[in-house]
């Protein structure tokens, strides 16, 4: 049988086995960290070791730092619950059009409630223009959201730079992190935001929790009510295991991130070229911007991306024609669809998503694989 080659770590990450260890003594035995007894306070020692590890690694205080039940909610409650906070100050706000469903949703429910939504185009590598961003803000913006780095394309945004317009304007800024939490230092200060979502599963760490840093002074409504725990942000009782599984993660993560990024955009670059040389009539997104280094997104002409991803799947391949959210889609995902791609390009667009333990051995087989799955399937069409 052929081995299996995964490429698809953006959508999800295989947990580590340091992680695995940490979280097993605390999926049998925890206690809730609410307790004022013995159980109770050790719980309550696991959840506080988290908070300040995971703090430390993104600049803030262990006080902003909110776990969630993964990157979906933390987005959910940066948007929904600070917009609505901050109703009486105005209800405008900006986002771009290529962000991850989580944040379209969600301004979907606010736009529902009645707020204005400003939904910003991107050029052809997926950037957002700060022009663009800094014109469209208006007395009553009260919030932006932009994400970091884009699931589907691995393109990096100027956020930084945006997140300084939108503070000269007396804007909360949140930024959608997910994608780069293994690969990009994370410090929320030096970048500016107000509002900074991930996931644990990105990173090698437990599906199902999540993180939002709330920065002091930014108000936020609690989308899930009940106790008073995570600052009265989040309520239920803390997924102890996830959380500590989460920080050993990230801990790790942040220590292996040099080393770690610059080999995999190395074999990143080998697969890029490799398919440059060998197959005729290809598209390579975000290839003029600043891009994660584990995503190369390739649209492919004249070639459907479901018959793509079967193809791949019998020759033993795991690949992605996008989010794993538009998965079953045949149409071009919005992000695809925003960077107005030529025609003949737009139905073939495969992410290959590189991992920590993604081989050479495991790219030039891809490399040896593909032009032949390109023959199968590619169909010219009518120009």
């Amino acid at each position: 049988m052929t081995t299996r080659i995964y490429l698809d770590h953006a959508a999800t990450t295989v947990v580590r086995p340091e992680v695995v260890e940490a979280m097993v003594p605390l999926l049998g035995s925890s206690y809730n960290p609410s307790s004022v007894h013995a159980e109770g306070r050790s719980a309550r020692a696991a959840l506080d070791a988290a908070r300040a590890s995971v703090a430390n690694i993104l600049g803030v205080t262990p006080r902003e730092i909110v776990f969630t039940g993964g990157g979906s909610e933390a987005d959910v409650l940066a948007i929904v619950g600070t917009a609505r906070a901050l109703r009486e100050r105005g209800r405008h706000v900006v986002t771009s059009a290529i962000e991850h469903h989580a944040v379209l949703h969600a301004v979907d429910v606010l736009e529902a409630e009645g707020w204005s939504v400003t939904r910003l185009p991107v050029d052809v590598d997926g950037l957002v223009d700060p022009a663009d961003f800094a014109a469209a803000l208006t007395p009553q913006t009260t919030l932006a959201s932009i994400m970091l780095a884009n699931n589907e394309t691995g393109t990096i945004e100027p956020i930084a730079e945006l997140a300084a317009i939108a503070r000269a304007h007396g804007v909360r800024f949140h930024t959608d992190a997910v994608q780069a939490g293994a690969w990009l230092r994370l410090d929320a200060p030096a970048l500016g935001v107000d509002l900074l979502s991930l996931s644990a599963h990105k990173f090698n760490g437990p599906k199902g929790v999540g993180v939002l840093v709330v920065r002091t002074g930014t108000a936020v409504e609690p989308i899930v009510v009940g106790g008073g725990q995570e600052h009265g942000l989040r309520a239920g009782i803390e997924n102890l295991a996830g959380i500590v599984g989460l920080a050993t993660a990230l801990t790790l993560a942040a220590a292996e991130r040099e080393v770690a990024g610059a080999r995999v955009a190395a074999l990143r670059d080998r697969l890029e070229a490799g398919i440059r040389a060998a197959i005729p009539d290809v598209i390579v997104a975000g290839a003029n911007a600043p891009r994660l280094p584990n995503v190369l997104a390739v649209a492919f002409a004249d070639a459907p991306s479901d018959a793509l991803l079967i193809r791949l799947d019998l020759e033993g391949i795991a690949a992605s024609a996008g989010s794993a959210c538009a998965a079953g889609s045949l149409e071009p995902s919005h992000v695809v669809a925003a960077l107005g791609l030529p025609e003949r390009f737009r139905l073939g667009f495969l992410r290959f998503s590189l991992g920590r333990q993604t081989t050479a051995e495991e790219i030039d087989a891809v490399l040896a694989r593909l032009p032949g799955v390109l023959v199968g399937v590619r169909t010219p069409l009518a120009v």
